[in-house]
């Protein structure tokens, strides 16, 4: 039997080119009449960088504008997304039918897009790759790759240029 979407989990890290993989995610929403949810995963910041900013700028106040700002940039970048499905889509109408939800998240990326999959019953995690050469994968590996290789689900990974 054929495998059928009707949940795809879109992860996009924002940069200037994914939305090659989102157009990817919109073929299959299109084809197979599913539902994309749309997320972004805000990184949590090294401890030694917060460390750091907390000696300088003292704890209480670090922590008072991690609270102010979490929000602040969580609604930036649902907007951010809000603006760039659209755009993608081109029909409002056709962008309500395609784009179930738009989910802002924190923490670890390849951690939380797994779980987001898990938590939304994702047929299929569609995200892009970055080429970074074969330097950056031995000592860094990407997120895709380990997407990839720890998800119980396909997953559909476009090279990025």
């Amino acid at each position: 039997m054929l495998p059928v979407y009707r949940t795809l989990l879109y992860a996009t890290d924002l940069s200037s080119n994914a939305a090659h993989a989102f157009r990817h995610a919109l073929a299959l929403a299109r084809r197979f009449e599913a539902r994309i949810h749309i997320l972004h995963v805000l990184p949590e910041v090294e401890p030694a960088v917060l460390n750091f900013v907390a000696t300088v700028m003292g704890e209480e106040r670090l922590a008072d504008m991690e609270l102010d700002h979490k929000d602040e940039v969580r609604q930036e970048i649902r907007m951010r997304l809000e603006a760039f499905a659209r755009e993608e889509i081109g029909d409002p109408n056709e962008g309500a039918t395609l784009v179930s939800e738009i989910h802002v998240r924190h923490g670890n990326p390849v951690a939380r897009i797994l779980s987001e999959a898990d938590e939304i019953d994702a047929d299929l995690i569609v995200l892009g790759s970055h080429g970074k050469g074969r330097l950056h994968y031995t000592f860094l590996g990407s997120v895709a790759e380990k997407v990839l290789h720890r998800s119980k689900r396909p997953v559909l990974v476009v090279p990025l240029g």
